[in-house]
């Protein structure tokens, strides 16, 4: 578990956001590297190597009045087998207060044969806000002849603002999950794909850009004049993060976390 709370003091002649509050339990851990251009930058680790059935994962990262965090995970995260009935939970809860900026940008989560997996992300933010989330999803290792005969996963996103929904999604899939990806209104074969939302009150203006950096099997619309939203697939992982780091670039005004460069 990571509960983390970012904080801006206007008083600092620096004008950096800091870290004001941190708790860690079991196998998740955190990182900060120096600040970039005043903001902080978190960098989430899973010394455990990976999420199992009957595994628990809560991460909560609120962002303060006019503070700015970027969130990312040290590496991709790999959801292995479940012995098992039970699913590995990954759960995430983020705030955006006024004037905040969050971005939540973790690296792939790799599915492995076997997994069983129940993560949730639900965040809540000011009208006055700015937020930027990427959730990455591989299914299986193509370089290392990895086909998904079973496997299962449920995926729930949910964002409001004042109490009101502006993005909602679902995703659940199991069983055969290879065969699934193979049918054209789910992935036509691709086996990496990738959400993106963007709130923010200027989201419309980089919305013709968004789209110029997207390959022929994405797109974005705007859900609302603040809400912008992608989703791509591509064949494998690799060719999911060479469309994913000019996009990341354009979206955050080339303030993408060290680990997405590497």
């Amino acid at each position: 578990m990571i509960s983390a709370t970012c904080t801006h003091d206007g008083a600092d002649l620096l004008k950096v956001s800091r870290l004001k509050d941190l708790r860690q339990e079991g196998s998740y851990r955190s990182i900060f590297p120096r600040p970039q251009n005043g903001n902080l930058e978190a960098v989430i680790i899973n010394t455990a190597g990976g999420v199992t059935g009957g595994d628990r994962f809560a991460t909560t990262v609120s962002a303060q009045q006019n503070a700015r965090i970027s969130v990312t995970t040290q590496a991709a995260e790999r959801i292995y087998r479940a012995t098992g009935p039970e699913p590995g939970q990954m759960k995430t809860n983020l705030s955006v207060a006024q004037d905040a900026q969050l971005f939540w940008l973790p690296q792939e989560t790799i599915l492995f044969e076997g997994c069983h997996l129940e993560r949730s992300l639900d965040v809540d933010v000011h009208p006055s806000a700015k937020f930027l989330m990427l959730e990455p999803l591989v299914f299986g290792r193509e370089a290392s002849g990895e086909i998904l005969r079973s496997g299962a996963i449920r995926d729930r996103v949910s964002i409001t603002s004042e109490g009101c929904p502006i993005y909602l999604d679902r995703v659940q899939m199991d069983g055969d999950l290879a065969t699934r990806l193979t049918h054209t209104a789910i992935a036509g074969g691709a086996r990496a794909m990738a959400s993106l939302v963007l709130v923010d009150s200027a989201a419309k203006d980089l919305l013709s850009g968004c789209r110029a950096l997207l390959p022929q099997l994405g797109g974005a619309s705007m859900l609302a004049d603040n809400v912008l939203v992608m989703r791509l697939i591509a064949k494998d992982s690799f060719a999911l993060r060479k469309v994913l780091a000019p996009i990341l670039t354009f979206m955050t005004n080339n303030a993408v976390p060290k680990n997405w460069r590497l």
